[in-house]
């Protein structure tokens, strides 16, 4: 063990083998720098250089679509406890069994509406080369509300009908949800590991941020989990608590100062890492504002977690982007001026000079949307003043009980 491995992934396969001795040990190993991870160095970023030119003319990407009117987990979620007792509410949740891989987790993109076939093709249309079916369908994931989602499903079904086989599924998803954190209280994207983006620490789409919720509510025993064991609550009460800590550690400190979180980091660093070419380094005024309210639910929280929501709080305060709208040319949504619009928020910041920006499938940042195909500049939400106002009334909310409390 000389020479530690430099790869970011062989070093996080590194990482993940001390978690045969445990979380202690593993932690212990991390802290001592056995496994190549700094502490706590979420402030190593370089600028990201933002260009004013035009993205030149790309080839269509092909798009993921469900089928109209298939049975998506976000519909299951939703039902009430009646659904749970018809035959097609049972014929759902045991469809969502069949599709359960062997390591405890789910594919992302799946429909329920039948069970799992013997062979599952894959899709071209799922994504670009190298981010497909090909590669998505050798892991399970937590990315498109995948895995966590499916584990709330079948609690819910258990808490309603008793089925063992609900139990025991959910059960092997709990599994999974252990099994794959890091040794540093963070979640991949994806496990088992894979040499991409998906070996990152991820904030995008909520994944991580998910996963850590699940931990919380198994822990303090929600009635929706009121089922779980007294070694499975204890197990998620230490996976909540190094989670958060991992979350405390990824957030990015600009010019000496706490800022937000960006939506991958990298996995031993702690820095901000990009995902997919149009998403790079940058800090993110979308997911930071649900890594908040997470922090915010915290009954008890340490003074490190006050001051990241104060720190994030300011941080919002000084991101607003005023006397702008989004609105539309002909080529699509472009920001234009209007001095009576509510601020604005970008998806991306640089982390270094703060500034906004976009990018395209060429994996170049740009200052202005109407720079970037249409392809990328109608299909992600680049600036919003919903993610502001979610920040600003969770604040207010949390503030109002820390005061009650004399905090």
């Amino acid at each position: 063990m000389n020479d530690l491995p430099r790869n970011s992934l062989a070093r996080g396969r590194f990482c993940s083998s001390f978690k045969s001795f445990g979380p202690v040990f593993a932690l212990a190993a991390i802290g001592l720098g056995l496994c190549g991870c700094a502490p706590n160095s979420s402030d190593r970023a370089g600028a990201i250089e933002i260009v004013d030119t035009s993205q030149p003319a790309d080839f269509p990407q092909p798009r993921f679509a469900f089928p109209r009117g298939s049975v998506r987990i976000g519909r299951v979620i939703r039902q009430p406890d009646s659904y749970f007792q018809t035959d097609a509410g049972k014929r759902i949740v045991a469809n969502i069994i069949t599709w359960q891989n062997a390591d405890g987790g789910w594919w992302k993109n799946e429909a329920y509406d039948n069970p799992r076939p013997a062979v599952v093709p894959d899709n071209p249309r799922s994504g670009p080369p190298g981010d497909d079916d090909a590669v998505w369908h050798k892991v399970s994931t937590f990315d498109n509300d995948c895995t966590y989602s499916e584990m709330k499903v079948l609690a819910h079904a258990y808490r309603v009908t008793g089925d063992k086989a609900d139990l025991d599924a959910f059960n092997r998803a709990l599994e999974y949800c252990f099994r794959s954190q890091y040794p540093n209280g963070g979640w991949p994207q994806r496990f088992p590991l894979q040499d991409n983006y998906g070996a990152r620490l991820t904030f995008n789409d909520d994944a991580m941020t998910h996963v850590v919720e699940i931990m919380k509510d198994v822990s303090e025993k929600s009635p929706e989990f009121a089922f779980c064991t007294d070694d499975q609550r204890a197990r998620a009460k230490i996976a909540f608590e190094r989670g958060v800590d991992c979350i405390l550690k990824c957030q990015y400190v600009q010019n000496g100062k706490l800022t937000v979180w960006a939506q991958q980091h990298d996995e031993l660093t702690f820095a901000p890492a990009g995902g997919r070419t149009f998403e790079l380094p940058g800090l993110t005024a979308n997911e930071s504002a649900d890594i908040l309210d997470l922090l915010e639910s915290i009954e008890h929280p340490d003074q490190r977690v006050r001051d990241s929501i104060e720190a994030a709080h300011v941080w919002y305060e000084n991101s607003k982007i005023i006397g702008k709208r989004v609105g539309r040319d002909k080529a699509g949504r472009v920001l234009v001026d209007d001095p009576k619009a509510p601020p604005l928020w970008a998806r991306f910041y640089d982390p270094v000079t703060n500034r906004p920006f976009v990018a395209g499938r060429d994996g170049i940042a740009r200052a202005r949307l109407q720079d970037i195909t249409a392809e990328r500049r109608n299909g992600y939400n680049w600036f919003s003043n919903s993610w502001g106002a979610q920040e600003e009334a969770g604040y207010k909310a949390w503030k109002a009980r820390m005061q009650s409390k004399g905090l």
